[in-house]
Order: structure tokens, then sequence, then C-alpha cells
């Protein structure tokens, strides 16, 4: 009996010496040094600019498309074709009011004057047009552009027989 207790003896004393021994983790590497920056820091977080609002140009013709756009240019007009305006518009603002003045002759006659409150959000094409059935008196004509008052574009034309 003593045999069997001397080896159980032993083999809970090998249990206990291999068995409970942890495994040793590979020491951490140093933790390196912070760098340190020359730039000055900031908290603003990075978006978008907003791109201010502007008339970009103004085209005229005697057609336009779907999307606003001059599709048949022109700067010299018929008596009764219908003048357009195109103006091509970017940035954005809550809100502009973009003025088209049509004058007539030298003494710049009104003949006629529109109003487009728009929102732009970014580039857009807006129209403006002017029409005379019975036909318009030949001669130098001009459009004048605003936004909120401001000159923003005008454009030259004529009316030709």
């Amino acid at each position: 009996m003593r045999f069997y207790r001397t080896t159980t003896l032993v083999l809970i004393g090998c249990l206990a010496l291999f068995g409970c021994k942890k495994k040793e983790e590979a020491a951490p590497p140093p933790a390196a040094a912070p760098e340190v920056s020359t730039a000055p820091q900031t908290s603003v977080e990075a978006t978008p600019a907003t791109v201010p609002f502007k008339v970009s140009s103004v085209d005229l013709g005697k057609a336009i498309g779907s999307d606003k756009k001059i599709t048949e240019p022109a700067t010299t007009f018929g008596p009764k074709d219908t003048i357009y305006a195109s103006v091509a518009t970017e940035g954005a603002a809550p809100s502009v009011k973009l003025h088209a003045k049509w004058t007539f002759g030298d003494a710049g006659k009104v003949v006629k004057e529109d109003d487009l409150n728009i929102a732009p959000t970014g580039p857009a094409t807006n129209e403006f047009h002017i029409s005379k059935p019975s036909g318009w008196p030949v001669g130098k004509y001009k459009v004048e552009i605003t936004a909120d008052g401001n000159p923003a574009g005008s454009k030259d034309f004529e009316v030709k027989k």
C-alpha cells in the first residue's frame, strides 16, 4: 500500500508542477513615442465649401431645350421670332431674385421686365423670353440680367426683316 501511496503522491506532484504551470506570454513591444507635429492643430471638420451664387453666363437664341439651354444660338432675330435668354448660374443661396429687363433702341425703352425667384443649390439654367405675334420693330435691343438687384450679365441683339 505504501507503494501506491508514494506513486499517487508523485503523480499528484507532477500534475501540480507541470499541469498548473502557466504559459509565459511574450513581453509586449515597447510603446512608440508619440510623434511631435509641427503643423497647427485645428478642430474644424473637413466639409465641402459652399460656392457663392453667381450668374456664369447669359446666352440668346431662337429655341431652347427641355434643360432650358439654347439649342439655336442667335444675336439677330426676325420680327416674329420668340427671343430666349438662357441664364446659367452656379453656387448656392437661400433665395435669389433674377430679373430680366428687355430694352429697345438707344433710348433704352423698356419692352418687358420679368422676375424669377430661385433657391439655388448648385449649377442650374433659367430662362426668360419675349415674343410679339404682331412683330418686333426692326432695331437694336438689349437684355440685362440682375441677381438681387446687382448686374449679372447682358446681351445685345438685333431684329431685322
